[in-house]
């Protein structure tokens, strides 16, 4: 079998289609993104629209590239062609946070975790009152109960991963990306930070894209489920959540909730048998 790879005299600006916007109310508009790893597709010619002031859950079958997306979406992986906008900017343009899967490696460990979370702010050149105002308006937003003046390293990890998204958070990004931020945690630190997180939302409307291998947390946070296939990727279903916030315990037991549950289930279990019966 041939690997398939872009062939190198063809120019990105060649390959790419003309850029199409997305419908009104889009925040990320995706267009012929493509992305190769060792000569197979991950992703190719892909196109896809994500809503501003809405949460996104990603979700699919393992090696499907669900933190890819997220991580070339936010330029930590180079694209192999494609254009991302963000409102009709560049990233270069646009403020962004992200939170990182492992919180341990994410906060720098010769800092305070007053002075990480407030880095992004010294970066951006904030006064050290506008820094002191900020630090108290999310520390308020999170009810902190920790020494913010004690080292990463002596929190506990629901600690950290809270430091983490306050740092994310702290310069008021345009767009919020989540890569599995709750899989290293406890159920009672996940519930708290699932959340805090519904909490900051419905204050600032944030835009978030969120990975999650756990489909229950992802459609109880999401408003809309983005399921993915297996490689080369596609959207297999967006499937729409449009239960009431605050979403509580009760939602659990929603019919509507069972139902969206169900439903992309449905559509994971179907898109895993296929690719089984294709490599067989």
């Amino acid at each position: 079998m041939t690997m398939r790879v872009p062939d190198p005299t063809i120019s990105l600006s060649q390959r790419a289609a003309p850029f199409v916007p997305g419908p009104v109310g889009t925040h990320i508009t995706i267009r012929g993104l493509t992305k190769y790893f060792a000569g197979w597709p991950l992703y190719e010619d892909f196109n896809l629209d994500i809503p501003k002031n809405k949460i996104v859950s990603i979700f699919g079958p393992n090696g499907c590239g669900k933190s890819t997306l997220i991580n070339m979406i936010a330029g930590l992986v180079p694209i192999d062609a494609g254009e991302i906008l963000f409102d009709g900017k560049s990233l270069a343009d646009t403020k962004i946070g992200y939170v990182f899967q492992n919180y341990r490696e994410a906060l720098f460990p010769w800092l305070r975790t007053i002075d990480n979370i407030a880095y992004p702010l010294k970066l951006e050149g904030k006064s050290k009152a506008q820094i002191a105002q900020r630090m108290d308006e999310l520390v308020a937003s999170f009810d902190v109960q920790f020494d913010l003046n004690r080292y990463p390293y002596e929190l506990s990890g629901g600690q950290q991963q809270t430091a983490s998204i306050m740092r994310a958070l702290a310069p008021g990004p345009e767009v919020l990306f989540l890569d599995e931020p709750f899989s290293a945690l406890d159920f009672e630190m996940t519930l708290f930070i699932r959340e805090k997180l519904q909490q900051v939302f419905m204050q600032t409307g944030t835009t978030m894209m969120l990975v999650s291998h756990d489909l229950e947390e992802a459609v109880y946070l999401a408003d809309e489920i983005l399921l993915l296939t297996k490689r080369p990727t596609r959207v297999a279903e967006i499937l729409p959540y449009l239960d009431a916030r605050p979403r509580t315990l009760d939602t659990l037991s929603a019919p509507s909730f069972i139902e969206a549950k169900k439903r992309s289930l449905e559509i994971f279990q179907q898109e895993v048998r296929r690719q089984e019966a294709t490599s067989s």
